[in-house]
């Protein structure tokens, strides 16, 4: 066990930044935890912010960048994403929390650079919705470009997708399938599904109850006692009783929030994310009480039975309960427009700028636990900003250049001139098909 941990470690450790130092100068800067800093400089080095004020000065060999008229906010984080998967729901089981994400990461995606055009520069990557308890999730920076190890977000706090309502009782295909003889696939309501949380945790807390007592007595000197064999379902639900994972769970309903909430109390974890939470602010009190956060959609609704009573105030309702809420994407296209979703949030329950910017930034990283190295702008933190050619809470602007860890894996004016090499190139290459090709008459 301790060998595979740490070489899960080993694969998260903070690789050196690539870039050299980079100053921006004269912008606006948002720090959304700080306000708004007129004509103010950035200073971007060994891959985090060096400095913030008026009149910095270049260290030797830097790259200087005028953002007169512009806008630089912290990278956009998006909570829930299924970016970069080549494989989503281990459905064949209720319970596969053995099985993870990143072992399914795929970095050529081309999603990846379409979000940092966007401003995105990390993703909560999540399993489908299939089954009760599904896998492992992965944190990932978009490093476009790179590979997997060094995308995967150094020291996140790992995660498990749980699943709750309609995705995972397959109402319809299941009905479909029973038609042909096939058996119903456990769970098919929601009570199943309360049973197999509640009978996965039970069995999780024997297992660390047989490791607790086996490693007391290793340490009380007992060389004759024999460790208990490993459990690869059970080992992340441990972590969950210990604190040491989160809980992203996708859900719609209030009752079926509820519930997961009291199996959590009973089993005396939190969970950190309700995922999607459609009808959060029916519950907004209960979910501040537990300690817990919400991801959902700015305004999406009536796509389902389970999504009839969404309103677009949900976030607002839940931020004034003190839930720490944020707007996800869920989607590839989605993802690339989350600065105009978080400016829905000033027009639907009257939040204020910093309080939309959070939506897709600080609060992101407090729910994925990493709030002391992204989400905003503060000396120290990790250098994941973008430039916008105006405010970004604006539908008329776009983001310029994109900055992780100091480095840029997107620019507006490169992607433009790439745009146009590539023009020429397929251009040269017509005409010479076109001479090769044989005249028919």
């Amino acid at each position: 066990m301790a060998a595979l941990a740490a070489a899960a470690a080993a694969a998260q450790q903070p690789v050196p930044s690539k870039a050299g130092p980079t100053l921006i100068k004269n912008a606006t800067v948002l720090t959304v935890t700080k306000g708004k800093l007129e004509n103010t400089d950035l200073l971007l080095q060994n891959g985090k912010i060096a400095a913030i004020g008026k009149n910095l000065s270049a260290p030797a060999g830097a790259q200087v960048i005028d953002a007169s008229g512009k806008y630089v906010m912290p990278g956009i984080i998006d909570p829930h994403s299924h970016t970069m998967i080549d494989a989503v729901n281990e459905g064949s089981l209720s319970v596969t929390s053995m099985v993870r994400i990143r072992d399914v990461l795929n970095p050529t995606d081309i999603n990846i650079y379409r979000q940092l055009a966007g401003g995105v520069t990390t993703i909560n990557v999540l399993h489908g919705s299939a089954n009760t308890i599904g896998g492992q999730n992965a944190v990932v920076k978009l490093k476009y470009g790179r590979d997997v190890d060094e995308m995967l977000f150094p020291g996140a706090m790992p995660g498990i997708k749980f699943a709750l309502g309609e995705n995972v009782t397959q109402k319809n295909s299941q009905t479909a399938a029973q038609a042909t003889g096939r058996p119903l696939r456990y769970p098919s309501t929601r009570m199943g599904q309360e049973e197999v949380l509640r009978d996965a945790f039970t069995r999780a807390r024997d297992y660390k109850a047989t490791w607790d007592d086996y490693n007391a007595k290793v340490k009380a000197g007992d060389k004759t006692s024999v460790a208990p064999e490993r459990d690869l379902e059970l080992e992340p639900l441990v972590e969950v009783l210990e604190g040491k994972r989160y809980v992203h769970a996708h859900s719609y309903r209030a009752d079926e929030m509820l519930m997961l909430l009291n199996v959590a109390k009973e089993f005396g974890f939190t969970v950190k994310t309700l995922q999607h939470g459609l009808e959060g602010y029916k519950i907004a009190s209960e979910i501040a009480q537990a300690g817990t956060g919400l991801s959902t959609f700015a305004d999406e609704w009536s796509y389902k039975v389970e999504a009839y009573d969404a309103i677009p105030y949900n976030v607002a309702i839940l931020m004034r309960h003190g839930v720490v809420a944020t707007v996800n994407s869920d989607s590839d296209e989605r993802a690339r427009r989350l600065n105009i979703d978080a400016a829905k949030m000033i027009r639907y329950g009257g939040l204020t700028e910093d309080e939309a910017l959070k939506t897709i930034t600080y609060n992101g990283a407090v729910q994925l636990g990493v709030q002391d190295k992204v989400g905003s702008i503060e000396v120290g933190k990790d250098a994941d900003v973008v430039i916008w050619n105006g405010d970004p809470l604006s539908v008329y602007s776009t983001a310029e250049t994109t900055f992780i860890d100091g480095e840029i894996f997107f620019d507006i004016k490169r992607d433009q001139q790439m745009r146009q090499q590539a023009a020429q190139e397929r251009a040269a290459l017509e005409a010479q098909d076109r001479g090769r090709r044989a005249i028919v008459p």
